[in-house]
């Protein structure tokens, strides 16, 4: 028989504990609140409930999940629920794929500030398609954005930057009709490069002037306020990646990419091979590699990939998916009518069922027997820390 393939929960609760007495002094207490949240997620800690099937008489327990947004097994009805929110939102246009990454030593500072570097990250990126987009030059219209946070590359490494997802088009200055951009061409990355760099610097310099800043170990001279300057000049002259992937085929195709994409973590489960004495195997992509061998296959010591994955916990409170200009959670209901509008939307038949008529769904159980497809229903509920009243699963072949 062949070994389940393990979880980073697997490699929390078996390396945690002792990496945790190692690290003492050296991990942030959200970081511990992580560790522990996927260690407790989906078992006895946490609680549950004893279900019953109504067909054969199957018990079985399901203890409860941690919802913690790092949590591998957490986020897919997170990306559900947010997914039927947004689905709304869309608009019969062609939509675009804008990616904004940081350079490599702005990665290294950002991990000490990682509430004031990814929040200029964020404001700097739409400020750039915002401008740009409104400049009539290039387009002449007030756009849409929706930016998405990551900090990883595949192989777990911090590489922060932002996905984009932008309508292609958007209202006139005067709100009196709509302004599409040439099909398959949204805006010039060159210009948007150019921008996002002068003014992500020049916030940057601010934001080390107002004292927001923090500087440990090699970089603690750049406390400093000239070699801050001398630090940064290099970054005046590098080229900074920004960069438009062709456009998607259509909203359903925007759809796909925000559920895999949006509550996305450092690396999922169905990436882990194994995990033995020789640390954790796991797939990941060099991007690098322009040949056939880009899928590749890496083994880390436990200690390294626990280190690695607890690089990319975000300050607490800090919102990694935002929305800005039409899409503004301030004015996105209005301005999302007036789109339709002009751009002669339908607008859904009142006589009719409603667009997302979920009167199917409510008759669905939540809870399904794996052995013959009957519902099961909950006949106890148990905290954590409470013995659990049932008999004991029956192990199957």
């Amino acid at each position: 028989m062949g070994h389940a393939a393990p979880e980073v929960a697997d490699i929390f609760r078996l390396h945690g504990p002792a990496w945790r007495q190692t690290q003492r002094g050296h991990l942030s207490l959200a970081q511990l609140k992580v560790m522990s949240a996927i260690e407790q997620c989906r078992s006895a800690a946490l609680g549950g409930h004893v279900l019953r099937c109504e067909g054969c008489g199957t018990d079985q327990i399901a203890y409860n999940s941690c919802r913690n947004r790092h949590c591998p097994k957490c986020q897919a009805s997170a990306a559900r629920r947010w997914l039927q929110a947004r689905t709304a939102d869309l608009l019969p246009v062609e939509y675009f794929h804008v990616v904004f990454t940081l350079p490599a030593p702005i990665a290294d500072i950002a991990y000490c500030n990682k509430a004031v570097v990814y929040g200029l990250l964020f404001d700097i990126a739409a400020e750039s398609l915002l401008t740009i987009g409104g400049d009539a030059k290039h387009l002449g219209a007030r756009l849409g954005v929706t930016l998405v946070l990551h900090t990883w590359g595949s192989a777990l490494t911090h590489h922060p930057h932002v996905h984009g997802i932008v309508p292609g088009g958007g209202l006139a200055s005067d709100g009196e009709h709509w302004i599409a951009c040439r099909r398959g061409f949204f805006l010039p990355v060159r210009v948007l490069s150019r921008l996002f760099r002068r003014r992500f610097l020049e916030a940057l310099q601010q934001a080390h002037r107002d004292g927001r800043l923090q500087f440990f170990g090699e970089h603690a001279s750049l406390a400093d306020a000239a070699a801050f300057a001398r630090w940064l000049a290099p970054l005046c002259q590098c080229e900074w990646v920004v960069y438009a992937k062709r456009p998607f085929a259509g909203p359903e195709s925007v759809l796909a990419y925000l559920s895999r994409y949006t509550h996305r973590v450092a690396i999922s489960n169905s990436r882990l091979i194994a995990l033995d004495e020789r640390g954790v195997t796991f797939r990941w992509k060099d991007y690098r590699d322009k040949g056939r061998t880009r899928h590749k296959t890496m083994t880390l010591d436990a200690g390294e990939f626990m280190r690695r994955f607890l690089l990319h916990v975000l300050p607490c409170g800090f919102h990694r998916i935002r929305h800005y200009g039409l899409l503004a959670n301030c004015n996105r209901g209005a301005c999302l009518a007036l789109a339709r509008q002009l751009l002669q939307v339908p607008l859904p038949d009142p006589l009719g069922p409603p667009p997302c008529d979920d009167s199917k769904d409510t008759d669905r159980p939540t809870f399904i027997c794996p052995h013959c497809g009957h519902a099961m229903v909950i006949v106890l509920t148990f905290t954590r820390g409470e013995t659990i009243r049932a008999p004991p699963l029956q192990s199957t072949p």
